[in-house]
């Protein structure tokens, strides 16, 4: 696979947590998946000083890996649900799960879509940024690609743990998007949990894009429904995403 075509650095004064094992330096090479913690662990910051935590499950062998993030904007973030069940759930022995419960917990907290810097992390990665408007506008993309630590933080994820899958949880659409992955997963996803396959518009810098364009087949984006899910739904979106890679 392709190595990322950025440069790690402080701007927008992320703090990593624990991260000196897996840290890159301009121009070094990435080290294995492995020297990832297993279990939980808080390795970034976000602008405003809250934690991203990140969790491990299931076998580290597993060449069945799937990352999951529940909440990319801070006011859709009925996906935390999904991930918290996931946390609590027992992979099948040829899975490993990794889970980012809330990648915007500064806009979380807000109750708005961006960051604490008012940027829509979903408009900051690099495949076709482009700069447009300004802080606080709904869809600012951000002075320059990856430059949030929400974002920085996710792509070096992808870059370390190399998923088989990610899903990326949205809101309020409640459909399953033909988002330019492994289209294969996408309908066998919409068919586990009852909601219809669409193909949604690509945007600019957004995340499930970048990660196809570099990794391809590798990213898809579910919206759910408005409003919290019920504990019933959640767990059936989680179990969903485990029987994804299984036996069809």
């Amino acid at each position: 696979m392709k190595t990322m075509p950025f440069r790690l650095g402080a701007a927008g004064g992320v703090a990593l947590v624990a991260f000196a094992a897996v840290a890159i330096a301009a121009g070094a090479g990435s080290p294995s998946r492995k020297s990832l913690p297993e279990g939980r662990s808080t390795l970034a910051q976000s602008t405003q000083g809250r934690e991203i935590e990140l969790l491990a499950r299931g076998n580290p062998r597993s060449r069945h890996r799937i990352l999951v993030v529940g909440c990319i904007h801070g006011d859709e973030c009925a996906g935390t649900a999904v991930a918290d069940w996931l946390e609590r759930a027992k992979p099948e022995r040829n899975t490993e799960v990794w889970i980012v419960e809330n990648l915007n917990p500064d806009g979380y907290a807000a109750r708005r879509r961006q960051n604490g810097r008012g940027v829509d992390l979903n408009r900051n990665f690099p495949w076709r940024w482009h700069a447009a408007g300004r802080s606080g506008d709904l869809h600012y993309p951000g002075p320059r690609a990856l430059s949030e630590p929400e974002s920085r933080f996710a792509a070096r994820l992808i870059e370390r743990i190399r998923p088989q899958l990610t899903i990326w949880f949205h809101q309020p659409l409640g459909v399953v998007d033909d988002s330019g992955g492994w289209r294969a997963l996408a309908v066998r996803y919409s068919r586990l949990v009852g909601i219809p396959l669409v193909r949604l518009p690509r945007y600019a810098g957004s995340v499930a894009t970048w990660q196809n364009h570099l990794y391809p087949n590798t990213s898809l984006v579910v919206e759910l429904p408005p409003g919290l899910l019920t504990p019933t739904r959640a767990a059936r979106y989680g179990d969903a995403v485990l029987d994804l890679l299984g036996p069809t």
